[in-house]
């Protein structure tokens, strides 16, 4: 089993659940779900719902370069062993980013938002 290439859609579905938490936190604030505007009233939204929103922007920011680093790695035949755990590496530092995001925890949000930045880079690296 490629864990590695399981991680991907893992990582493409955290901004989706972020988003999912953002909403619910703003309806149950509230403020009533605006779909023509989705964007806007996500914007608007304040406390832990926005700081949901913002880890959710921050999650499809971090996705191409994760991406990146897995099929890099794979392509470059790099162990098995070591693309998973740095897959494994980068879900695992980013489910604590976000929570520690939501929780406004902002210093130790910084350093886990490092420590899961070195799982691609270290992948490519790896790669080249």
């Amino acid at each position: 089993m490629n864990i590695a290439f399981l991680c991907i859609p893992v990582a493409c579905a955290m901004p989706l659940a972020l988003t999912v938490i953002a909403k619910r936190g703003g309806h149950g604030a509230g403020k009533p779900y605006d779909n023509r505007e989705p964007r806007v009233w996500l914007s608007d939204l304040s406390g832990w719902p926005r700081r949901a929103n913002a880890a959710q922007q921050n999650s499809w920011e971090a996705l191409p370069i994760f991406i990146a680093g897995v099929l890099m790695a794979s392509h470059a035949n790099v162990a098995q062993a070591t693309l998973d755990f740095w897959a494994v590496w980068f879900i695992v530092a980013r489910v604590l980013y976000a929570a520690l995001y939501i929780a406004n925890r902002s210093s130790l949000r910084s350093l886990v938002w490092a420590l899961a930045l070195v799982a691609p880079l270290r992948l490519m690296i790896a790669a080249i």
